[in-house]
Order: C-alpha cells, then structure tokens, then sequence
C-alpha cells in the first residue's frame, strides 16, 4: 500500500502553515526556516491549495531522506516553474543561482517522455537501460534526480483519478525508468512506493486481491514492527549484545513479486513483517540469533546461514523466521555492519541481487552509482564540505554522450564524439554518404562536440564520398575509433587492384595444398556476398575474408552433396521388391507370420529386447523392452501384450537416430561419414546444431544398420574420434 501524508488532506485547519511544519521532524533550523520561506513565497505566486499541496508533498518526502535546504527549496517551487508562474530571474533573486540549477535538472529529464509518447510506454530493454544512464548523465546534481524521484510519486498519485490509458502509461513509465533508478540509488523508501502504485494501476484486480488478504492495515503493520524492534533492543541489551535494529512491513508489490517467484500461496509467506539487525561481529551475528531463538520460537525450515555458505554473489547474512507476538510470523535478517555495507555498495550490492546486471558497459556505470550512493549521504555526513565534495566529483570522469536519433532512439556514444561519429554508428553507408548533419534543427559543422540531450539528424547523398581529412585527428571530424576504422576500410576497398594480386597469390596456395580448384570457389561467391569472383579474391587480400574460411565452405558442400548421394543409393535399394516373409524379421511366438511392424517411439532393432502390442486393425506393434509409452499402454491394458522374438535374418535394416556431442572443428563432419561409409550405415538424414559460446557442435544422424551389434560397433568408431565427448542412440 502507498504512504498516505498529512499533505494529502486538502480541507482542514491542521493544514495551516505553522501547524503543517509542525508536523515535519527537521534535522535542523535552517532547513525549516528554508522551507517556511519558500512557502511563504509560493503563497505570493498562486495560492492554489492543489499546488500548495503537491510543493508540500514533495518537502515531505525529500525530507525522510534527510536532503538539504536548498533541495528542500528547489522541491518546493519545482511545481511552479513547472506551469510557469514563477521565472528563472525571481527563483535566482528569492533563493540562488544553485536552486535554479536544481529546478532546471528536473526539467531536463523529464525530456525523457518524449520516447514514452512517441514510443506508447513500449521500449526494448536496451533502450530501457540507455535511458537510466541517460538520466544520470544529464544532471549536474545529483539532488536533481532525487527530487524526481519525488516527483515521479505524486505524479502516479494524481494519475488516479485520470483515464485508464493515462494511468497505464505513466506506471509503465515509473516502472520502467524510476522505479529501478530508485533502487540503483539505494532509497528503498522511494522505490516500494513508486512499484505499489504501478503494480496497482497496471495489475489493479490482482492488487484490490492482495490488498484484502492483508488482515491488517499498513499503519498497524507499521505499529506491529516498531513495537517488536523494541522489544528485540530489549532482548540484545539482556544479553549485552551491541546493535541497531530496523524494520518496516512488505509492500505489496513485493509480496506479489516473491508469491510470483516462489510460486507460493499468500498463507506460505512468512516475511511479510521483517526486521534487520545490524552488529559489529560475526560472533555477535551467532550471538543475536541465540537471543532471538530463546524468547520467540523459529521456525526450522524457513532458516537460511549465508554467512557460513555465503551466496553466489558474496552476500553475507542470517535469515531466520520466528513466531512473534501474537502468533504473527516475522522475518529477522542479522549480519554485521560490514556485510551491510558490501550488500549495498559491493558486488553484491541490492540493485544487481534484485535485477541483474546489464549487459556491456557495467564497470564505468557501476563507479557512478556507488559515487551517486555517496552524493547522497554528503549531506548527512559532510555537512557541506565543498573540498570533499569536489574531491568526489574527480573520482568520476564522464566518457559518454547520450543523443537523440531523429525517431526519439537514445543512442549511447564516446564522450567528444561528432555528427559523422552519429552517423558511423547508424550504419557505415550512412557515415559514407554522409554531407552534413543538424543538430536540433540546425545545421552544425562535422567538428561540432555533442552534447547530452542532442537530437542528431543526418543529410546524405546518394553515393558514398568519404574524405581523408577525416581521418586527421588535428581537424576534430571523428573521435571514435569505430567510425575511423570503416572510414579506413572504405578507403582500402580503393586499392582494389593491389589485393586483387596479392588475393590470387594467396587463394592459389591455399587450393593447391587442399586439392581444390578455382572453379569449386565460385558457389562462395554467392556465400560472402560477392558480386565476382574477382571481388571474393581482393576481399581475401584485403584480410575481410580468410582463405581457410573458403576452404572450409567448399569442404562443407562436398561432404553435403555425399550425403546426398549416399541417400539416393539406400532409396534406391529400399524400392527393391521385398523377400517373402516378415519383413522386419520378426516372429510372433505360438501364432505365426502376422503383420507386424517396429513402433516409432522407440524404434527397436535387432537385437534389442522386444515385447509386442496388438492394436486395433494395425496388426502388432513390436516396442523395445524398455519403451515408456509401452508401459503406459500395458498400464491400460495389460491383456494385449504378446511374446515376439527376432527371425534369424531380415531383410532391411533397422533405422536410428544418433546424437554426436564434439568439439566443434573442421573436417568432423567428413570423419563421421566416411566411419559410417566403412561400417555400411546408411545415412537418412543429418541434422547439426553449434554452441558458439561453449565450441561444441551437437550432429544427430537417422541411419539405418543392420542389427544391434552393428550399432554398437558404430558407437564405439565415433566414441574413438578427436574431439568427440560422446556418441549415443537417441531412438
């Protein structure tokens, strides 16, 4: 459930100023006399109680989180800046150029809802992630981005009295973009709000549901904690164990979320209620466990010691859950002040246990978080000190640019990139024909710096006309080593004339000592999209291709067109006429030369152990001994089972699916036939797959052999090959 605050009561007495301030816990004097003059200010621009109400929410919130006088103000009067009742000129004569730096930083990143209308709230999660670093980017102050946060919470709180499309989208939103800018942040308190209103607007039957099975209102869950973390204090301070101990109840989004994950019922939950204590050792950790375990009973099966068998991710940390009072389940978390530390900060910080990590680019942003984590407790434990502060601001050097492409796309590039960098990451045709470029409209030189928040378009022409003066660094026309390296390989197309040569010399003794022969290239022509045999060549000179890369590929098509030919031949010997009798070689016990026929589930051959299924007008199924759908069948009806036995001879052979799990290498195909070749296995059919990340191929043949220890003895041969980890039957 969301917070409710004395600020959301728009018609009674208690609302008035002095008793409004009244009401707010201030760490100290001059961030209330701050707030009481900022409000009396507003009061002069537009008494509007909605207004006066929103500036007020937004000073309770930052203020739970301890922000200081001038975040305070620049909350305060965000709202009127933001309908245009107050300029940049009255907010830098009331208070300071500072705050308008502030209320500006807002300003800029609600840039980011021109990608959520242009892109209806759907975005891929590569865009998603580019959008957060964005946001960080772009604020010079971190305050700006904590008093969004803000922000973002009274926007979904008004949303609820708008159409449902509005309501939808802005959760979409808040849950895409500052719910996990929240978490990565670490200000849990923003974060739980921000995700129950999404979760309530986006999924609002299945909140209303959760909502009801809560016996309890949030405000006395709240009660419920405050007053077990006393008596918890009580119980450590009895047996002289040091520590701080906190807590407040789930959300509900968060109990949604773990019923989701752990596929448990709301009855099976017991961490609704949680608390955390924090101590100086881990024989102190032991130590509180004890105490806790003597005065409520735990439950055995819900207790889990991270710290003796830490997780994956180096998180450290006792759970255990116990009956508190009145029969109500709580969860205790215990570790030391340390382990607190490194769950925050360290590899296994909240933000990457809860949502993973990103993929790419993760060192540099993750040195930004911790220093934005740092940022945001400068006010409490700084106290202002600009020396420090400054010393923080040079542990992080930006090297990224965050620009707009034209459809609204955020695109990711080097700190100092240009216009033709633009242009080079769009695609190299565009680099190429690249003329000029606008810059939010205008038109910019090729040396113009990007900036954060740029909308970049690109004019071009129809053919590609690089310059080489845009490869020299003195001019300023390309920073990135990406876009220089295809202006490079577009210029070593041009010397066409010289790879050609030194191509041909190379393909030559390549072909020679393979065997091979110039006019079995052609068909690769098609294969490295190729236009000539000539462009092929120079591509190999020029090092875009490799000559064992050719070889590989007609290596390839030979083996292929083998196992074509070895197919036609096996047709061909099956459309023979058959020899009287049984086919398959199969003998019904006691009764005689009836139709039969091997089941396709598990295809049994000479050999194996067989059992037979009369069936319905399809005469007799013979299944393999072992066969799991046989054993379904005789479950229903055990009556039709019937004793058959191999003839002596057959007249076809037996067909086989087998799984060959190698390295993958070249020439394993053409070693896998030729031992099928010489053990006269006829190959139905090949299908392969590769594992690029792991260098394993997987190669499942339909083969046809004559009996089991045929198929044995092939197993065996293909075992015994290079690189191969195993060869089995499938069926």
């Amino acid at each position: 459930m969301v917070s409710v605050r004395r600020s959301h009561d728009l018609h009674t007495e208690s609302l008035s100023q002095a008793s409004w301030l009244a009401t707010l816990a201030f760490s100290d004097e001059d961030r209330k006399s701050a707030v009481n003059a900022a409000h009396d200010f507003i009061c002069t621009l537009d008494n509007n109680p909605l207004l006066i109400s929103i500036s007020r929410e937004l000073v309770e919130i930052l203020n739970t989180l301890n922000m200081d006088a001038e975040t305070l103000t620049a909350a305060i009067l965000y709202p009127y800046w933001q309908r245009e009742l107050v300029t940049e000129a009255q907010i830098i004569e009331f208070s300071s150029p500072a705050v308008f730096a502030l209320v500006h930083g807002i300003e800029q990143m609600a840039a980011i809802r021109m990608l959520h209308t242009q892109k209806r709230g759907e975005l891929p999660p590569d865009q998603i992630d580019n959008i957060r670093r964005m946001l960080l980017a772009m604020v010079e102050d971190v305050r700006a981005v904590v008093i969004k946060l803000a922000v973002c919470i009274i926007e979904l709180r008004l949303a609820k009295n708008a159409d449902e499309e509005t309501r939808v989208l802005t959760a979409k939103e808040a849950a895409t973009i500052y719910a996990p800018l929240a978490n990565r942040l670490g200000i849990g308190q923003i974060k739980w709000e921000i995700e129950d209103y999404c979760f309530r607007y986006q999924h609002p039957e299945t909140y209303k549901k959760i909502a009801g099975m809560l016996d309890e209102k949030r405000k006395d869950r709240a009660k419920y904690i405050r007053e077990f973390v006393a008596q918890v204090d009580d119980q450590l301070n009895t047996f002289n164990i040091k520590g701080e101990v906190f807590g407040r109840p789930k959300h509900i989004y968060s109990i949604w979320k773990k019923m989701q994950k752990k596929e448990l019922s709301f009855e099976r939950l017991f961490d609704i209620r949680a608390v955390r204590i924090l101590v100086d050792s881990i024989p102190a950790c032991y130590a509180a466990m004890g105490a806790i375990h003597m005065k409520w009973r735990p439950i055995s099966r819900e207790f889990d010691d991270y710290i003796s068998a830490p997780k994956p991710n180096g998180y450290q940390s006792i759970h255990t859950v116990v009956i508190g009072p009145e029969g109500k389940t709580v969860e205790v978390q215990i570790r030391t002040t340390q382990m607190h530390e490194e769950s925050e900060l360290g590899v296994a910080a909240h933000w990457r246990y809860k949502e993973g990590t990103a993929t790419g680019k993760e060192d540099g942003y993750q040195e930004k978080i911790n220093w934005l984590r740092k940022l945001l407790q400068w006010q409490e434990d700084v106290n202002g000190d600009d020396n420090l502060l400054d010393e923080l601001r040079s542990q992080v050097f930006e090297d990224r640019v965050y620009v707009f492409s034209p459809k609204g796309d955020v695109i990711d590039l080097p700190q100092g990139s240009t216009p033709l960098d633009f242009a080079y990451y769009i695609h190299s045709n565009v680099g190429h024909c690249c003329v000029g470029a606008k810059v939010s409209g205008r038109i910019v030189p090729f040396a113009y710096v990007l900036q954060n928040g740029d909308q970049v378009e690109i004019l071009t022409s129809k053919e590609p006309n690089p310059k080489r003066d845009w490869l020299n660094a003195n001019l300023g026309y390309l920073n990135s080593s990406r876009a220089r390296a295809k202006v490079h390989h577009w210029f070593k197309q041009q010397d066409k004339e010289k790879n050609l040569a030194e191509g041909r010399e190379i393909l030559d003794a390549e072909l020679k000592r393979s065997g091979l022969t110039l006019e079995q290239v052609e068909p690769a022509i098609s294969r490295f999209n190729m236009h000539t045999l000539d462009d092929l060549i120079a591509a190999i000179g020029g090092g875009d291709v490799s000559s064992s890369q050719i070889i590989n590929f007609i290596q390839s098509r030979q083996q292929k067109a083998q196992l074509e030919i070895d197919e036609r031949v096996f047709n061909r010997k099956l459309s023979q006429p058959k020899q009287t009798g049984n086919a398959q070689g199969i003998i019904v016990q006691g009764v005689g030369n009836l139709l039969t026929y091997t089941a396709q589930c598990c295809q049994p051959i000479k050999g194996d152990n067989i059992t037979g299924y009369i069936t319905h007008g399809k005469g007799i199924s013979v299944h393999r001994g072992d066969c799991d759908q046989l054993s379904q069948m005789l479950d229903q009806h055990p009556e039709r089972v019937v004793d058959v036995e191999w003839a002596g001879s057959s007249s076809e052979g037996y067909r086989v699916t087998v799984r060959v799990t190698a390295m993958d290498r070249t020439g394993l195909l053409r070693d896998i036939t030729t031992i099928l070749a010489n053990e006269k296995a006829y190959v139905l059919g090949v299908r392969s797959h590769s594992d690029e990340e792991k260098q394993q191929a997987g190669i499942d043949i339909d083969m046809s052999v004559p009996n089991l220890d045929g198929l044995t003895k092939v197993l065996n041969k293909l075992g015994q090959l290079p690189d191969v980890f195993e060869a089995k039957r499938l069926h």
